[in-house]
This record gives structure tokens, C-alpha cells and sequence, in this order.
């Protein structure tokens, strides 16, 4: 478990990757988010994006599920917040997306000793390098239990 206390600013962390597959777009565009960009084959090659592309909910999902499987797991009490999210190319069928982040800033709580705040500078990528999301998140973290 890595705690307030275990993360340095200008950390590097490392969450995993995810090969998009076009038929699980699809599925969950159909429930979350039916743009016919992303649940119809036809419809999506006559858009800007000339193919099926990924939902951003699909991308954030995605992130979460790496964050939440991978080693060591951050002592997190709760995400306070995202800014600056911004989606530079489209996810698309057969990339396969490297999800990482860098800490850029922490405190402790000023009123609470055990937890501090840690504001976090993500990344997602393409197998190619590709930039697909970039984001900062700001997370409450436990500190180090007294032992």
C-alpha cells in the first residue's frame, strides 16, 4: 500500500494497460453513451473521426479499473476532483492504451493529521504513443498508520 507519505513530488506511477476491442466500444457506447460514432460502423466512418471511436466514459472507465487492479494500491480516501481533462485523439479499436500518472504537487491536511492531498498529472497513451487523455486529479490519500 503506498501512502501520503511513500509518494514523492515528481513520482512516476505506472497503472497498466487495456487493448480496446471494437465489439466492447460498441456495447458500452449502446448504454452509456449512443453517439452514433461509437455504436454504428457505417454512421462512424461518414463522421470527423472516419471510424469507430471509444467513448470518453469508456476511456475514464477504463482508468478506473487500472487504478483500482494495479500494485502497490494508493491508501485513497476519496477523489476530490478532476481538471484540465482534455482528449487529443480519439481511442480506437485496437490501440491499446498505457495509463500513467506523475505527482505534481502534495500537502497534509492542514486539519486532519491522518491524510494529506496529492494532485496527480495522468496520461494515457497508444501502444504508437499516441496521446488519447491527458487530466490532473486531486486525491485525498491516508497517511502512514503509526505503528
Amino acid at each position: 500500500m503506498l501512502y501520503f507519505d511513500d509518494i514523492e513530488i515528481g513520482q512516476s506511477l505506472q497503472f497498466g494497460c487495456f487493448e480496446l476491442d471494437k465489439d466492447e466500444i460498441m456495447s458500452f457506447a449502446k448504454q452509456w453513451d449512443p453517439q452514433p460514432f461509437h455504436t454504428d460502423e457505417i454512421a462512424a466512418k461518414h463522421s470527423i473521426f472516419g471510424g469507430i471511436t471509444a467513448s470518453s466514459l469508456h476511456v475514464f472507465a477504463i482508468c478506473t479499473k487500472l487504478f483500482a487492479i494495479s500494485e502497490p494500491k494508493l491508501a485513497i480516501i476519496a477523489m476530490l476532483g478532476k481538471d484540465e481533462v482534455r482528449f487529443h485523439n480519439p481511442a480506437r479499436p485496437g490501440d491499446v492504451l498505457s495509463y500513467q500518472t506523475e505527482c505534481i504537487d502534495k500537502r497534509e491536511s492542514p486539519s486532519k493529521p491522518d491524510r494529506g492531498i496529492v494532485q496527480l498529472k495522468d496520461l494515457v497513451t497508444t501502444d504508437s504513443g499516441l496521446v488519447i487523455l491527458t487530466q490532473s486529479v486531486t486525491l485525498m490519500i491516508a497517511r502512514k498508520p503509526s505503528e
